[in-house]
């Protein structure tokens, strides 16, 4: 029996790749940052279980350092390493795609970091066809801080709250009582057909409750994104005759290509809670992906040191939950997608080294070393499942 789980920390990076200084991001480092942070505070952090399986130690494959606090130097349980984009950018399709073997050779088009971020004829021609009043927004923001900022004016006016970031997206917020979660969805239907003359990779349904000044982002939330260039890991994976469970907003990412079943979460926590449902049922040449998106969306965009340090405390002390349950023929690879390193100014992702740290009842402790490409991941995992090849990547296991 062969399975396979990838275990994605959004925006979990390893420090910056060789070429981050044309990104503006060469002395950035997510890990290494936020273990620098802690130890500063006097209470370094304490992962025993991503440390024992190699998590330091891939850290200091990626950026030559040990990350402060991190003292194990051998006995690691994985086989653990770092890998580069191959993909020009640093955003979030570009990642998994590139994980699950289809790199992105071309160059997305993006929004200006401008007031307005969107030209006038885009928002002209989305007011008419959805008959709204008016936007409010219309910048490069933090998806959190402008719920705060505007969420009472939107409740007031019925004016949507549109935003973008260093992602290719345009993004849509709006109450789900008082504008409509299904009236939200048209328009971001309408807003994604606009968009594709810009060469936009995803517009996002932002729906949120709450009242004077308190809002919080729902669950709801959904992508509407281009599909992936050619075939991926999914698509070979259910081509195969195999399930492809997609946990968070992992079929979002791939607009649904190659998944067979989506499984939703409101946050981290509850996703490993669905992830442990999901380990216990899953089946022979099975692929189970999860996006543990709160790390990117709550703590890394909104430059949120301790709450990045916290959740991954959290995550940390659940692995062994997982661990235990795995079955001779599993796989696991704990990943990312990009940087986004909290310290670093601004809000956006940064270019960073992600980890690779494959374990599994048949996996020996060793260093991989540094991949030249994130699909090396993606290979890796056909190769295990016995899968037809991807067009790109190397088995590494």
């Amino acid at each position: 029996m062969s399975r396979a789980f990838i275990l994605l920390l959004d925006s979990f990076g390893l420090g910056a790749t060789p070429d981050a200084d044309k990104y503006g991001d060469a002395a950035t480092n997510t890990f290494g940052h936020i273990a620098k942070w802690a130890a500063e505070q006097g209470k370094p952090m304490s992962l025993p279980a991503l440390e024992q399986l190699g998590l330091a130690a891939a850290a200091h494959t990626a950026c030559g350092t040990w990350a402060p606090g991190f003292d194990r130097r051998d006995g690691f349980t994985a086989a653990y390493g770092a890998a580069r984009e191959q993909s020009t950018g640093k955003d979030t399709q570009s990642g998994h795609w590139e994980i699950a073997g289809v790199p992105v050779l071309f160059d997305w088009g993006y929004f200006p970091k401008t007031v307005p971020s969107f030209p006038q004829e885009l928002t002209d021609k989305l007011q008419t066809l959805t008959g709204v009043p008016g936007f409010l927004g219309n910048c490069h923001a933090s998806g959190t801080t402008i719920l705060t900022e505007l969420g009472d004016e939107h409740v007031a006016t019925g004016k949507p709250i549109l935003y973008t970031s260093a992602d290719s997206v345009l993004q849509i917020a709006a109450h789900e009582e008082s504008f409509g979660l299904e009236r939200l969805y048209e328009m971001c239907e309408i807003a994604y057909k606009l968009v594709q003359p810009y060469n936009i990779g995803r517009v996002i349904a932002r729906p949120f409750l709450g009242s004077d000044g308190n809002y919080k982002r729902t669950a709801n939330r959904h992508d509407y994104a281009v599909p992936p260039t050619g075939p991926t890991l999914l698509d070979h994976v259910k081509d195969a005759g195999g399930e492809v469970i997609a946990l968070g907003k992992i079929s979002d990412i791939y607009a649904g290509q190659g998944v067979t079943r989506v499984v939703k979460g409101p946050d981290n926590m509850a996703l490993f809670d669905r992830l442990l449902d999901v380990e216990q049922e899953a089946g022979d040449k099975s692929l189970t992906f999860v996006n543990f998106v709160d790390f990117d969306m709550h703590f890394g965009h909104r430059r949120d040191v301790q709450g990045y340090s916290q959740a991954l405390h959290e995550l940390d002390a659940r692995l062994p939950e997982f661990i235990a349950r795995l079955k001779e023929g599993d796989l696991v690879v704990i990943t990312a997608d990009h940087g986004c390193d909290p310290t670093s100014p601004g809000s956006d992702h940064t270019r960073e080294h992600i980890p690779m740290i494959f374990f599994g009842p048949g996996v020996q402790g060793r260093e991989l070393g540094i991949s030249e490409t994130f699909s090396d991941i993606g290979q890796t995992i056909a190769h295990h499942l016995g899968v037809k090849p991807l067009s790109n990547g190397t088995n590494l296991l």
